[in-house]
């Protein structure tokens, strides 16, 4: 339906627009009339009509004059501007106001129908466009939890998220480098005056249904991405623009959660409290979640920021905390390349500070080494762990001649670390996919899942099937159907077997499918193929 605004002082005028307008769309269009300039503009705010037949001269304001109040409040109508003057003038201002037409009186039966046309078609364009935007905002609705809860996870609980990070920032238009947690926990207090809330039986599953109403709440005051419920804890990481953040920011920060907790408190009868971390880089957010559940832990207020809590231990001076970190994170990644460059910064810097303290430069080399070994094995990045491993450590190092020496062993260990991380790694990941392909060889002729598979081999169905792509260039889908086909083609060979009895031995249980499949892998169907056998 299309509601059409004639607007014409004359009533020949509009009594022959209408019948060209019924006689050739009948139906399809709601017709509204208006004899002068402000009965259309009054009448445009209320009946809100998707074209105008607009006359110019018309008692009181003109057709340009109203064209332009009505643009005001809806620039969406189809103007079409019928006049008996043919002057220049009025048609350069129509074309400035972005007028669909210009049309000269007499009008003829086949240009009205023409342009009217044209302007529907435009008009479902716009509606269609419309429409397509909603059901895309409906699926982001949909998909954008799912996206902020992986990109959670991935960096607060998988050691190398890494590779990922690239791909949530892109989903979530992520710009900002830095982002601080907050993390809320919610329950009931225990009654001990301490601050501790307990989660009685059943609030975390009526907070799983109020989940998306909870996070509404929250991203009203920040503009933050939320992780999903853990027990009676959700994870906010909020992105921010440096690392620094001056005794003002935090005042606000911890203010407008205190409005935050106030508003969910009232909300969804749970008490809530919050504990704040500082800002780290993105890739580095664990950081800032262990601030943050250090903060909720230490403190009964409702909204605690790591830096209000008891003064604890610090670097003297200008130590290069944020290097050390950047090389056990590459370090963990066995990212050898960027482990040298950033062991040889550290090692540059205790040189410079420190030339004359050998005996602490050995033992911070002594350090860093035991320290990567150790993060290596509890990781899961070692297979084994032997006592006796590290006995020529201490002696190999006090007999280093000069900070040349030192500096070889030290990069030497380091390159262990990870050259061992990576070995390890690509066998497990290989040993993996290799049990995963000899299950489905020996069951692609059955029901055959993605979360079988992944239960045979006992990794989560998320990591195998991002673990199975990298190692194997395809996915599990191409892979089993790659098996199938393979196995068709072989019983192909066999005119005793019907179509039917090779699809049921091959994995598929509908011929038509089964068909389909096979074309689209060899370009032909099961039944070519065998005859060209």
């Amino acid at each position: 339906m299309y509601r059409v605004l004639i607007a014409d002082d004359e009533g020949i005028m509009r009594d022959a627009l209408k019948n060209i307008i019924v006689s050739n769309f009948g139906n399809e269009c709601e017709l509204a009339f208006a004899k002068t300039g402000r009965a259309v503009v009054e009448l445009a705010e209320t009946f809100r009509p998707d074209i105008v037949f607009m006359d110019i001269q018309m008692p009181g304001i003109n057709g340009i004059q109203a064209i332009k109040e009505i643009q005001k409040f809806n620039g969406s109508i189809k103007f079409i501007i019928i006049t008996a003057y043919d002057k220049f003038g009025y048609a350069q201002e129509a074309i400035n106001l972005g007028v669909l037409d210009y049309l000269t009186k007499p009008v003829k039966r086949a240009l009205v129908t023409e342009v009217l046309g044209r302007a529907m078609e435009l008009i479902d364009a716009e509606r269609k466009k419309r429409s397509d935007n909603l059901r895309i905002q409906e699926k982001l609705e949909t998909v954008i939890p799912i996206v902020e809860n992986g990109f959670i996870n991935a960096l607060m609980f998988q050691e190398d998220s890494s590779g990922d990070l690239s791909y949530y920032r892109t989903l979530l238009d992520l710009q900002q480098d830095y982002a601080y947690v907050m993390l809320l926990q919610f329950g009931e207090p225990d009654g001990g005056g301490e601050g501790i809330l307990t989660t009685p039986v059943g609030m975390s599953a009526r907070m799983q249904e109020l989940y998306p109403e909870l996070c509404e709440v929250c991203k009203g005051f920040f503009q933050c991405i939320a992780g999903p419920i853990m027990t009676n804890r959700i994870v906010l990481a909020v992105p921010c623009e440096g690392q620094t953040q001056e005794y003002g920011e935090r005042i606000q920060i911890i203010e407008q959660a205190r409005h935050m907790l106030r508003k969910l408190s009232g909300r969804f009868e749970a008490k809530f409290r919050a504990g704040v971390g500082k800002p780290y880089r993105i890739e580095e957010l664990k950081l800032s979640y262990r601030e943050a559940y250090r903060a909720l832990a230490q403190s009964t207020s409702s909204v605690a920021h790591v830096d209000d809590l008891a003064v604890r231990g610090e670097y003297v001076g200008d130590y290069p905390g944020e290097t050390e970190r950047r090389l056990f994170q590459q370090i963990a990644r066995a990212d050898w390349d960027g482990a040298r460059q950033t062991a040889n910064q550290f090692f540059d810097w205790m040189l410079r500070n420190y030339y004359d303290e050998k005996e602490d430069i050995q033992l911070k080399v002594l350090e860093f080494v035991i320290w990567a070994e150790r993060e290596a094995f509890f990781n899961g990045n070692y297979e084994n762990y032997d006592f006796l491993s590290r006995k020529d450590y201490l002696a190999t190092v006090l007999a280093c001649q000069d900070y040349t020496a030192l500096r070889s062993w030290f990069l030497q260990k380091l390159e262990e670390v990870c050259r061992k991380t990576a070995a390890y790694r690509e066998e497990q990941s290989e040993s993996v996919v290799s049990r995963a392909k000899t299950y489905i060889d020996e069951n692609f002729s059955k029901e055959l899942s993605l979360d079988e598979v992944s239960q045979a081999v006992n990794i989560s169905p998320y990591y195998f099937s991002k673990l199975f792509k990298e190692e194997s260039g395809e996915n599990f889908i191409e892979y089993l159907t790659k098996v199938r086909i393979a196995r068709a083609k072989e019983l192909l060979r066999n005119p005793d077997l019907s179509i039917k009895e090779i699809c049921l031995q091959s994995g598929y249980s509908d011929p038509n499918y089964f068909s389909r499949i096979f074309k689209k892998q060899e370009n032909v169907t099961p039944s070519e193929y065998r005859e060209r056998m």
